[in-house]
């Protein structure tokens, strides 16, 4: 029977609305079963009786305990450890092998160690992570209040662990201890580091039962060890700056910065970027953000999500996500209170961008292709350059990039601007007076597609921030234009102008004809006489007809060029019939004047 079958047996067993239906077994299987559930639930009830009567441990009393070989120094699954204190609310077991490898005084040392630690726990780690984050399953499954703490060698870099099987019956899991325990690290036992690691992990005992055993999910890991992680820090324990755990993750993240936050690989790189990025939730939006999501029955991104509307924010993870990435480059309260860390201890962390430099005279380009993750932070800094920098990113379509940018200027004042993606992924922007007013821009492209299911390796996906530098922007390039294309037409009209007052000083004629005959007037197409009226009216200088169009065709540009001629001779042309103003139309008066003009 593999290990699922044994969970869904486990569960018929102890919830009597769960459905033979959902184990999907043969009929047979089912009637076995089914006769077998009495048995099971009585060997249940016996082995709980016995577990809430269970005799605590004593000192120097030893046990058979299984550990965890990736973590054991040399990989061993199981090990014999000795009690070696006792208080009212944990125990503190030994690698007997390495404890009797130790001299009196060492033991004595350890011993000393161990009751400082003891009395940490019981007066400051238990009560105050427990009252903002709930309780441990207690009794628990072995009916005993105290938890269990198994010290033992640990390969470098690992603090401490949890077990998530010791919380179920050997039935469901032979690997079980049967306790709440956590494991700790010998090399630490003496050390101030052993206090944030016992919080830690006691956290995630804390986190089994108000999760798992509470809601029957399993909170997603990389949440799971933000809560724990953020332990230390709310019990103080990261004041003190130097030495702290808080300063090992700050190292952590300013060497790999560019790790996702949400996909677990237990790396030292997984526990900074995570820690910084908690430690920026809780200090803008505060703890209750971590406790309350702790309690919901959801997890991950979806938990942060609700308790983030339950405390009264507008902001989502996605947001608060963005304005962390600003935040942990620029750290900088005047350019807004979200754009900079609270904490002391933190207010001069910033991140190092990739830098990316470009020619510092005439056009080029640079385009630099990445891939990345969900939540994962990128950080690209260009300098160099002269004239106008036109930035332009590309993602694929259906992805959820935000790509905050900020501009740099001589004085190394920033300021903050998103780029607008189209539905495509696609955006650009022109940054005028490089190199002579700002002096870089600072791309920070975050990935947000993913919101849920990790638990394991996510994948990549690709995208391109292209910078060229050039003389002027699009609008700019279009202004130009439109003033060249203005002193062009001055320019015509100025040799229209002289052409016309070097023909009267020649004593040349521009028109083609010597008399109109016939009434002119608006629509007229295709017409010999309106071709010679469009000459003659060119002929009166830009006062007249500016346009000076010659087409055969009596259009609008033609009829306020007649009224502007009937108007400068009103008195020979309108006062005869007692107008003001002109008609546009070409009629006796107005021929008559054309034909006094021509004839001159």
């Amino acid at each position: 029977m593999n290990a699922s079958r044994i969970l869904r047996t486990f569960r018929y067993a102890q919830e009597p609305c769960f459905s033979l239906g959902q184990l999907n077994w043969p009929l047979l299987e089912i009637k076995l079963l089914m006769l077998k559930r009495i048995f099971f639930v009585s060997i249940f009830v016996v082995l709980l009786f016995s577990g809430f009567n269970t005799k605590a441990a004593q000192l120097g009393e030893t046990l058979n305990f299984y550990v965890e070989g990736s973590y054991d120094i040399s990989g061993r699954t199981e090990l014999l450890a000795e009690v070696v204190k006792v208080n009212p609310k944990i125990y503190f077991f030994v690698d007997k092998n390495w404890w009797n490898s130790q001299g009196s005084l060492r033991r004595s040392e350890i011993i000393n160690s161990l009751e400082s630690l003891s009395i940490e726990f019981e007066n400051k780690i238990y009560p105050n992570l427990t009252s903002a984050f709930g309780s441990e399953w207690k009794p628990g499954i072995d009916g005993d209040e105290r938890i269990t703490v198994l010290i033992h060698q640990m390969k470098d870099g690992v603090g401490g662990y949890f077990r998530t099987a010791d919380e179920y019956l050997k039935i469901q899991y032979p690997e079980s201890n049967e306790k709440e325990m956590v494991y700790l690290t010998t090399a630490g036992i003496d050390t101030p580091e052993m206090k944030s690691f016992l919080a830690h992990e006691f956290l995630h005992l804390i986190t089994f039962n108000q999760k798992e055993k509470k809601y029957g999910i399993t909170e997603e890991t990389w949440l799971n060890e933000a809560r724990a992680e953020y332990a230390s820090t709310l019990l103080g324990y990261d004041s003190v700056y130097a030495g702290s755990n808080l300063e090992r993750r700050a190292k952590a993240f300013l060497e790999q910065s560019s790790d996702a936050i949400c996909e677990w690989q237990n790396r030292t790189s997984d526990y900074g970027v995570l820690n910084i990025f908690i430690q920026y939730l809780v200090d803008h939006y505060g703890v209750g953000i971590l406790t309350d999501s702790l309690k919901l029955e959801k997890v991950g991104i979806a938990s942060i999500n609700e308790a983030l509307l339950k405390n009264g924010f507008k902001e989502d993870f996605s947001q608060i996500f963005t304005d962390w990435t600003v935040a942990v480059f620029v750290n900088d309260c005047s350019l807004g209170i979200k754009y900079c860390y609270l904490s002391k201890n933190l207010e001069k962390l910033r991140v190092n961008p990739t830098i990316n430099f470009l020619p510092l005279e005439g056009t080029s380009v640079l385009s630099i292709t990445n891939v990345t993750k969900s939540w994962t932070g990128n950080w690209q800094k260009f300098i160099g350059g002269k004239g106008v920098l036109k930035l332009e990113f590309k993602g694929l379509a259906g992805l959820g990039f935000k790509v905050p940018y900020l501009i740099q200027d001589k004085n190394g004042k920033y300021s903050i601007n998103f780029l607008a993606l189209d539905k495509d992924q696609k955006g650009e922007i022109y940054i005028p007076d490089f190199s002579s007013k700002n002096t870089a821009l600072i791309a920070i492209p975050s990935l947000q597609k993913k919101i849920s299911g990790f638990d394991g390796l996510d994948p990549t996906y690709p995208y391109s921030v292209t910078v060229s530098v050039m003389e002027r922007t699009p609008a700019e390039e279009l202004e130009l234009i439109q003033q060249l294309l203005s002193q062009i037409t001055l320019l015509q009209k100025e040799i229209a102008r002289v052409q016309t007052q070097i023909n009267a000083l020649l004593g040349k004629s521009t028109v083609s004809c010597q008399k109109i005959e016939s009434n002119l007037y608006l629509g007229m197409m295709n017409s010999a006489e309106v071709r010679c009226l469009q000459e003659f009216l060119k002929s009166q200088g830009q006062d007249i007809y500016p346009e000076g169009l010659v087409t055969g065709y009596f259009g609008s540009l033609t009829k306020a060029a007649v009224i502007k001629f009937q108007e400068k001779y009103a008195s020979d042309v309108l006062a005869p019939w007692g107008l003001t103003g002109g008609t546009g139309r070409v009629a006796q008066t107005t021929r008559n004047k054309i034909n006094e003009l021509l004839g001159r």
